[in-house]
């Protein structure tokens, strides 16, 4: 099929008609963001909401219809309890139906949703309670204990509680007590429906309350970055518990009246293959972290085997160009990046539904609905070639719904421009790459170097699953760049010197000559936020500590 070009999409969009397009509701009058994802798809009764593996095997699915019924009961629930529209109720949950009966149910009563990563400790846990007012937690017998040390937890219901020791409702019992009629509560466009918390890649999470009118920005993402099709087979490999999987592996899919796919288990490239292989996904979305650990594996995937991936794309990280030449070559399909963040969903796409010039390594174009920019430190538009913070011109990006953090954290606000932190090069035809965050920009000898270049090239070394490079203390340099490089399994060095001098070799020529490495130590892990990104400023401290040592 012939593709629509970019510049003729993003030239003539139409906010207005986009919501007259998608939404029952409307965004200054009322609507309810559970009838747009959920009861508006509900009147076939077989049309699939979900399919799901289950934890002990086998599979199951839910449809839009049974997710209507069950959201209805669990409304039913919270309105018992007291919770009323506005008000934040969680989920500690894994990829199971009960997630998406929460996240329905909390708003078809026009409450807040707020999502909590399974692998939160109960110091994270506590915190987004405290901040956000919680007033009901759902979760299950395995992430129940980390409750016990939550202080001032909020009343808590548990899937299968007859599992746990103690006297909690019980999930299925609650539905089942319940009528199923609920008329969903109206909310406006400026009204949030998620409670989200950045991952706190610098600093301690800030609240992000996500606002009915994003869901438009979530369509324009699925439709025009993802390409998800009528006849495509989704899954969005990212966990629900993190912006990018609840935006796009839950509200993104079923707005568009389309199934979602969960798997509660970790990830492994055996659990993922079978995965695509049992429910001939044709369109796959996934963290860097998903495809350089699939690539890393490569012996896992049988020579010539075609696994039916229509497309893929990639969100969180800059992808490595080897990393998308492996993707073509092994899964016969293209692999586009996508930028984005916690608040303001994805801004800078490479399209997979539009068609455009590709630039290999760079994170694209903005969003219809968006402007994005390139600013020195002087808030100043930077000149074609230059490097730059990437920043959202707000007054004229009507689809841009981030209207501060929730608290107050941090005002990112300068001059009618939201900034993101972010350091990118302008490539001067609306296309700009990834540089690194503000705060982990390198400057050595005067040169500034992003690490994502330095950290994409040693992925090109055979024997490198990962590194983290990051800016050491140095009295002559100013920094010296180190690298903290992880080994694949199978691929130990007889002789450690002699790999170190190789990747420098390999930085050197490839990169630049002020960009190599100076230090680099194996290391077997990279520190990692929840969501899979590596955290520099972890990196940073202990080469800080290091060099003081």
């Amino acid at each position: 099929m012939s593709l629509p070009e970019y510049a003729t999409v993003y030239n003539n969009f139409d906010a207005a008609a986009l919501e007259t397009e998608i939404l029952d509701g409307r965004l200054g009058s009322g609507l309810n963001v559970c009838h747009e994802i959920c009861d508006k798809w509900a009147t076939d009764p077989g049309k699939v909401a979900l399919y799901y593996e289950k934890a002990g095997g086998g599979e199951g699915v839910l449809t839009f219809s049974q997710l209507k019924e069950a959201s209805g009961r669990f409304a039913n629930y919270l309105k018992s309890q007291g919770i009323e529209k506005g008000d934040r109720v969680a989920a500690l949950l894994p990829r199971t139906p009960e997630l998406l009966i929460v996240i329905a149910g909390t708003l078809r009563a026009g409450a807040v949703y707020q999502p909590l990563f399974t692998a939160f400790g109960s110091g994270a846990i506590e915190y987004r309670f405290e901040r956000a007012d919680t007033k009901l937690v759902v979760t299950d017998p395995e992430n129940f204990p980390k409750l016990n040390d939550v202080k001032q937890c909020p009343p808590v219901a548990c899937v299968n509680a007859a599992a746990v020791e103690a006297d909690v409702p019980d999930f299925e019992e609650i539905l089942a007590a319940q009528s199923s009629a609920f008329e969903p509560v109206m909310i406006n466009g400026d009204d949030p429906f998620l409670q989200m918390f950045t991952s706190g890649t610098v600093g301690k999470s800030k609240g992000v309350a996500v606002p009915a009118r994003a869901l438009l920005a979530f369509y324009i993402y699925m439709k025009y970055a993802i390409d998800l099709r009528d006849e495509d087979r989704f899954w969005n490999v990212a966990d629900p518990g993190w912006a990018y999987g609840l935006y796009y592996a839950v509200v993104g899919p079923l707005l568009m009246g389309h199934a979602t796919h969960f798997n509660p288990g970790g990830f492994t490239p055996e659990t993922t293959y079978d995965m695509i292989r049992k429910y001939k996904i044709t369109n796959l979305a996934a963290a860097p972290t998903a495809y350089r650990m699939l690539k890393a594996n490569d012996h896992v995937l049988p020579e010539g085997e075609n696994l039916g991936l229509r497309v893929a794309s990639s969100a969180g990280e800059p992808l490595n160009p080897e990393v998308v030449n492996w993707i073509q070559r092994r899964h016969f399909c293209p692999v586009k990046d996508h930028y984005g963040q916690t608040e303001t969903g994805m801004t800078c796409c490479n399209f997979h539904g539009l068609k455009h010039p590709v630039r290999a390594g760079s994170m694209g174009y903005a969003s219809p609905g968006h402007k994005v920019v390139a600013l020195d430190g002087n808030n100043k538009v930077v000149e074609q070639g230059e490097v730059g913070q990437l920043a959202v011109d707000v007054a004229a990006s009507p689809l841009f719904h981030f209207d501060g953090y929730t608290w107050g954290e941090k005002d990112p606000f300068v001059n009618g421009y939201y900034l993101t932190g972010d350091m990118v090069i302008n490539h001067g035809d609306g296309c700009f790459s990834f540089s690194g965050r503000d705060d982990d920009i390198i400057t050595t000898a005067g040169y500034r170097v992003g690490p994502a270049d330095v950290e994409s090239t040693l992925l090109e070394h055979a024997a490198v699953a990962e590194s983290g490079v990051v800016g050491k203390p140095d009295e002559k340099r100013g920094s010296i760049i180190k690298a903290y490089v992880v080994i694949k399994s199978d691929q130990e060095p007889a002789d450690e010197q002699a790999l170190k001098d190789e990747l420098q070799e390999l930085v050197r020529r490839r990169l630049s000559t002020h960009a190599f490495p100076r230090e680099i130590e194996f290391v077997d892990e990279l520190p990692k936020t929840p969501s899979g990104k590596i955290q520099r400023f972890v990196l940073r401290n202990r080469a800080k500590d290091e060099e003081e040592a």
